[in-house]
């Protein structure tokens, strides 16, 4: 049962989450590989209840109000949805089941909710009536009956489908420069630094995160780890799941940039040429690098580079991101396709 638009929706206040961390926890943080595609429904079904987030979710909703206004069947499937992820309510843990590997596909992802035991529906949908949500289906959902379930994976592949699929690049590339990022972090100091790359958002205290929450609630993680997953849907603050005993994960948004604009002709002929092909690559193979480290290593001076990387970052081929007095970069998934990469 995940406290998600809770977290996502409410006004910053005092309340706390606090996660802590033994020294086992601090060797078994992980971060997961791409963004989860429930997790983002989830989220992207809170952005569609509110109007917070203008400008990062403007376009989306828009898409979303045409398809809706064009098809029953889109309206049907959103309306299903939700209910049962309610603005500023409590949604079950179920429709987000745990990340093998730290990853996985829509279709596995869709299994496993649909394999949840009837015990635990019924717990969880419980809880949700209990707070004042009006499930789809819930009787029968809860029950386990194949109906039900067979609706909801349909609801939930044709939400993908229909409202998902048509930004996944912009939220895919918006997480792997997020993760490039932490990485880097990671490599430059350590678990400690991973964590602490979480500011202003989450504050690391050793041995306690600390999260704006709109609950007070402390989650031990007992040796468990935490698995760390970035979000496009997300917003404004991390969130968690509600069940302390599941294992532990914190949904975090990433930076929300604006889609780079279409390419033309004329930027696709200025993108071709020794220079800025060589930071391409290099970009691509250090993860995530420093204006000057990028200039070192594809042998150009640090003006020209940083004027070559503006050119290949309104490609869409690069993001860059300012932390401190320095500039990191990072290949797009877009700019890793074209070297072949992708």
């Amino acid at each position: 049962m995940s406290e998600s638009s809770w977290s996502v929706d409410g006004q910053r206040g005092e309340a706390m989450l606090r996660v802590h961390f033994t020294g086992s926890d601090l060797a078994n943080v992980r971060l997961a590989r791409r963004p989860d595609p429930l997790w983002e429904i989830v989220c992207s079904l809170c952005r569609l209840q509110t109007r917070e987030g203008a400008l990062a979710f403007g376009p989306w909703r828009r898409m979303v109000g045409g398809r809706v206004r064009q098809g029953r069947a889109a309206r049907d499937v959103a309306s299903a949805l939700s209910s049962l992820v309610p603005r500023a309510a409590y949604f079950p843990d179920f429709l987000t089941p745990p990340l093998e590997g730290g990853t996985h596909g829509l279709r596995t992802g869709i299994d496993r909710v649909l394999a949840t035991p009837r015990r635990r529906l019924r717990r969880e949908l419980s809880l949700l009536s209990a707070t004042g949500g009006r499930p789809w289906a819930g009787a029968e959902l809860a029950r386990g009956e194949v109906t039900a379930l067979a609706a909801l994976g349909a609801n939930l592949r044709t939400y993908h489908r229909e409202f998902m699929a048509p930004v996944w690049n912009r939220v895919d590339a918006a997480t792997a420069t997020d993760r490039a990022w932490r990485t880097r972090a990671l490599a430059d100091g350590g678990t400690r630094a991973l964590l602490d790359s979480l500011r202003p958002m989450a504050v690391w205290e050793p041995p306690v995160l600390t999260v704006d929450y709109p609950v007070e609630r402390d989650l031990f993680l007992e040796g468990r780890g935490l698995l760390l997953v970035p979000s496009y849907f997300c917003w404004r603050r991390p969130i968690t799941l509600a069940d302390s005993d599941l294992r532990p994960v914190l949904i975090y948004p990433v930076d929300k940039a604006p889609s780079p604009p279409a390419a033309s002709p004329t930027s696709l002929t200025r993108l071709l040429g020794p220079t800025r092909a060589a930071l391409l690559h290099e970009t691509a193979a250090l993860t995530c690098a420093t204006t000057s480290e990028l200039a070192g290593a594809a042998g150009v001076s640090v003006p020209s580079a940083s004027q070559q990387l503006a050119v290949l970052r309104e490609g869409g081929l690069i993001a860059s991101h300012r932390d401190g007095k320095r500039v990191l970069h990072a290949a797009t998934p877009l700019g890793r396709r074209l070297l072949g990469d992708g």
